[in-house]
């Protein structure tokens, strides 16, 4: 440290500063001097070296900046830093919310209150953005207390919710099973009345199912430790109904447990490798093996997978792993590509971080990463004109749509369909996608509904191959992700080797 920056401080700290920082960097210039010597332990010596520097930084900051530093900010500042610096997008820092969301996600259950909820973006002061109740858990605490479906929270603890982003009103009404939380509900125009809800373990519902004439169909949001007992649940309750086909939606299911994509798809596959991992670690390497007596589904029964661009990770892992074994049809268009596994690890009881530790492979021995995975028919949503564009932001930023059904708020199918026959004299919209628009604000304070036949061109289709096609030949003729791979890399090198000729 020069003469000019100690004369900067004052009283006795600077000296004591001094001498710390003095001693400290002739430890490290000794670490650096000893690390040119090649012996077996150069390895360990340049982690020492590093870490002696990352301290060295950290205390340096603490003593020495400007103003005084909270050292939980240098802490998970250094923490983002150091994983950020893999260029993984799967490796990350999980602050204490993102750690909270992926504990939620991979066990299948949190602490809450148990109300399904929406949020409006845009608040006014004539119209403020408050929390609507779309459904309360049946048993929740917020069902026992009487909460109902269109209620509105407009205060959690005393704070306006207006004021607040969706994510941190999940903060607030989630939380440590066993304590309370304070809400205030607003009833209609003018009724107000506050309720005290002991959080208690709410389970997130990864599986919603049911029938569509003969055919079960299963929509699969997630994969914790409980999506492949409600995979069974379903699976139960289409065999009591007589299915005769099977649609498994997993459209924007970002994935979860590898263990929870293994048990699902073994239901289905009764021989041979569902997936594999592989790492330069062998401890992370590892073979899930199908087992006969898991099988729950008989073959020869139409399966279609609806995937799109959504679809990824373990979700990815059951549609590879379906497709592999010629067993399901794949409907939709080509799924993320994330073909890496991670796993989640704990620092303090309030976060974590989450590292790639191997890659997984297909039962033909095929890694999607980055790749996808193509479906067998591709059936894409029809896209927007910049004329349609333009209407549907003026429609949305008109508020037309909320005033109306807030006026009509028990409208019938027909009464959408009459609705959006009108709205498209003044705003040039495909009407199923009018439709659409109308219904999904219809249903922001009723129970979700779980399909649209209306307007899901991709399960219509499904349905129109389960009905009208034969199956069988189908299936034949699809091929494994290794063959589509093999394809691929073929024609590349047939077009490099043209190119060169």
């Amino acid at each position: 440290m020069s003469k000019t920056t100690q004369s900067m401080y004052s009283g006795r700290r600077p000296v004591a500063t001094f001498c710390f920082l003095f001693l400290l960097t002739i430890a490290t210039s000794q670490c650096f001097a000893k690390s040119s010597a090649k012996t077996a332990d150069d390895e360990t010596l340049r982690e020492r070296q590093y870490l002696d520097l990352i301290k060295y930084v950290f205390q340096y900051i603490q003593y020495n900046y400007v103003e005084e530093i909270d050292p939980e900010v240098l802490y998970k500042g250094a923490m983002k830093g150091m994983l950020d610096s893999l260029g993984d997008q799967h490796t990350a820092y999980l602050d204490t919310d993102a750690w909270r969301d992926i504990t939620d996600t991979t066990q299948g259950n949190f602490g809450g209150v148990g109300l399904t909820i929406s949020k409006p973006v845009a608040s006014t002061a004539k119209k403020p953005a408050y929390v609507e109740v779309a459904q309360p858990i049946e048993g929740s605490p917020g069902d026992k207390a009487g909460i109902r479906a269109g209620d509105k929270i407009i205060e959690i603890n005393g704070t306006d919710t207006a004021t607040l982003t969706m994510e941190q009103v999940l903060g607030m009404l989630r939380g440590t099973v066993g304590e309370s939380v304070t809400v205030k509900i607003l009833r209609g125009e003018t009724t107000e009345f506050e309720c005290t809800l002991v959080r208690d373990i709410i389970e997130n519902p990864t599986v919603k199912f049911g029938m569509i004439d003969k055919t079960g169909y299963v929509k699969i949001t997630g994969f914790s430790t409980t999506t492949a007992a409600h995979v069974q649940e379903a699976l139960d309750f289409f065999k009591k109904n007589d299915y005769t086909s099977l649609i498994i939606d997993l459209r924007y299911n970002g994935g979860g447990l590898i263990t929870a994509a293994v048990d699902v798809a073994d239901k289905f596959i009764d021989k041979g490798p569902i997936v594999s991992t592989k790492s330069r670690l062998f401890y992370n390497n590892s073979v899930y093996t199908a087992n006969s007596l898991k099988t729950k589904v008989k073959k020869g029964i139409p399966i279609i997978v609806l995937i799109n661009e959504g679809t990824a990770s373990a979700s990815e892992i059951v549609s590879g792993a379906l497709k592999d074994n010629h067993l399901a049809y794949l409907v939709g268009t080509k799924t993320y590509g994330k073909g890496s596994v991670q796993t989640p690890s704990p620092l303090t009881k309030d976060d974590g971080f989450k590292l790639t530790i191997a890659r997984y492979y297909s039962p033909s021995d095929t890694n999607i990463d980055k790749i996808g995975i193509p479906p067998d028919r591709e059936v894409t949503f029809p896209a927007l004109t910049e004329d349609e564009q333009k209407a549907y932001a003026d429609l949305i930023e008109s508020g037309e749509v909320e005033q109306y059904v807030e006026a009509h708020p028990s409208m019938t199918e027909d009464d959408i369909a009459e609705y959006a026959a009108t709205l498209q004299k003044n705003y040039a919209i495909e009407s199923s996608l009018l439709r659409k628009i109308i219904r999904n604000e219809v249903d922001r304070t009723r129970p979700a509904r779980l399909y649209d036949l209306d307007y899901d061109v991709q399960l219509r289709e499904a349905l129109r191959i389960i009905k009208e096609e034969n199956f069988d030949n189908l299936i034949k003729s699809t091929k494994t992700l290794k063959e589509l791979q093999d394809e691929v890399k073929t024609s590349q090198e047939s077009s490099v080797a043209e190119t060169g000729n």
